[in-house]
């Protein structure tokens, strides 16, 4: 176990003088049994009533109210602390619940409410006392992923996609029951914005994705919302693959290799790779035939970007600290080929096609897709003499470093300012020739401002003689 902040024992130790009792529950314990650093921090208050409660945190710091309906405390970024409740759902929605606070409730009946049992087992700050009254440790101990209550467990539709990316996160398998109660549930209450929250953890915080994946497989997940990723397991790939290999098969490799390339980026960055990396072939469903004894999908790369697209709006997918994720996805799967494509005309491929395929996407990103996209080709039950390497991403990355060009276009040289410099009107004449000269720069023909300029006056001087 990791020590316990000293916010937190001097929060129980007050709480203790009021004859009330702080006890941590949910993801500090559990990551602390794992050997995990906990994160965050999550205190469950009993035998005191909420507004003596309140009046004791306002000693500790700012507090901050969260959750209209379930009303949480926090104190700071990292301690959330709430108290022992019923609840009875309304309606449709992760809202519509009726809340009635217990401080006296009993421990084991405020925990039933909770999703896994993994997640309801608590700790005394002060004592360091395990309470675990639905086995979560064994549980733990086994890998096991199961539903603390299965009365309670449906109240939150949620708890589908939760369990599937704890199993990613954990490598965890879903205990047979829980599975088929999962399965029962509806999601069509689900709002975007909850659906990304577990999408994300699934992507990004698992070192094997694909777990998770499989498990929405299994819960009926795919199914009920993400037609383009479950349509992908109908698709048959490559004879070498039979008969794992359809696209769904090799797209779960896809994620896992994308996992692996992702660790220094920014965090939109890390978002954008999994997700071109999840949906590089949405387009196969529409495009694969059998032709010339094999198994064909030409044009899937710009056939993926509807399906793609609505991937996306139904994630509500738009921009994440100020970069454009949506835009950048769709590039990236409409381009994600053009690596291999490159490298197999690399003797007559220019130095512009490179520059201007830097204008449509991220180069960087588009070698870290790419080179998923490649070894994510090698599968155990493929012989090893058959498996693919990266050369021709490496190649193409080394290729755009050179030119400089892995994150962003060249700069346009010639800007409207100078075209006014040279005594030309505003006007569209200017977008036309800055445009036309840009071009040029593209493919080196213009390598400074004064070759801009010159370029820029042959235009003007070309289009007074005509």
């Amino acid at each position: 176990m990791f020590p316990i902040p000293k916010k937190i024992i001097d929060l129980a130790l007050a709480i203790q003088s009021k004859d009330g009792r702080a006890l941590l529950v949910g993801g500090s314990v559990r990551d602390g049994l794992m050997g995990r650093e906990p994160k965050d921090w999550d205190l469950e208050v009993y035998n005191i009533e909420p507004n003596q409660l309140r009046l004791l945190l306002d000693h500790f710091g700012s507090v901050n109210v969260v959750g209209e309906a379930f009303t949480v405390y926090k104190l700071g970024p990292d301690i959330d602390i709430s108290m022992p409740r019923r609840e009875r759902k309304l309606g449709r929605g992760h809202r519509a619940f009726l809340i009635e606070w217990d401080p006296m409730m009993t421990i084991e009946e405020a925990t039933r409410r909770r999703d896994f049992t993994i997640n309801a087992i608590l700790q005394d700050p002060l004592t360091a006392k395990i309470t675990d009254p639905f086995g979560g440790q064994a549980d733990l101990e086994r890998g096991v992923l199961r539903a603390v209550s299965v009365d309670t467990f449906a109240e939150d539709s949620l708890r589908v996609l939760r369990a599937a990316q704890f199993a990613a996160r954990f490598e965890f398998r879903i205990e047979p029951e829980t599975v088929e109660l999962c399965r029962t549930i509806d999601l069509s209450d689900l709002p975007a914005e909850r659906i990304w929250g577990e999408v994300e953890k699934l992507l990004l915080r698992a070192q094997r994705p694909s777990i998770g994946l499989g498990w929405l497989h299994a819960l009926g997940v795919l199914s009920k919302l993400f037609p383009e990723i479950d349509a992908l397991r109908d698709v048959p790939q490559d004879p070498i693959w039979h008969p794992e290999g359809d696209v769904f098969v090799h797209t779960r490799l896809v994620v896992d290799r994308a996992r692996e390339l992702i660790n220094e980026l920014p965090y939109a960055r890390r978002v954008t790779v999994m997700l071109a990396s999840l949906a590089h072939d949405f387009g196969k469903p529409s495009t694969t035939e059998f032709l010339e004894g094999r198994w064909r999908s030409r044009g899937h790369e710009e056939g993926g970007v509807a399906p793609t697209q609505s991937f996306l709006e139904r994630l509500n997918i738009q921009t994440l600290d100020g970069y454009d994720v949506r835009a950048q996805v769709i590039a990236l799967v409409r381009e994600h080929l053009k690596p291999g494509e490159f490298y197999n005309k690399r003797e007559e491929v220019g130095d512009g096609a490179f520059r201007r395929l830097a204008r449509r996407c991220e180069i960087d990103l588009l070698y870290r897709v790419a080179k998923a996209d490649s070894l994510g080709r090698n599968a155990d039950w493929v012989p090893r003499e058959k498996w693919y390497d990266a050369e021709a991403q490496e190649w193409f990355i080394a290729k755009a470093k050179e030119l400089e060009v892995e994150q962003r276009p060249p700069a346009p040289l010639l800007m409207g300012r100078h075209l006014l410099e040279m005594g030309l009107e505003p006007g569209p004449k200017m977008g036309e020739i800055t445009r036309a000269v840009y071009e040029m720069q593209l493919d080196g023909r213009v390598t400074s401002i004064e070759e801009a300029a010159a370029a820029a006056k042959q235009i003007l001087a070309a289009d007074e003689r005509g």
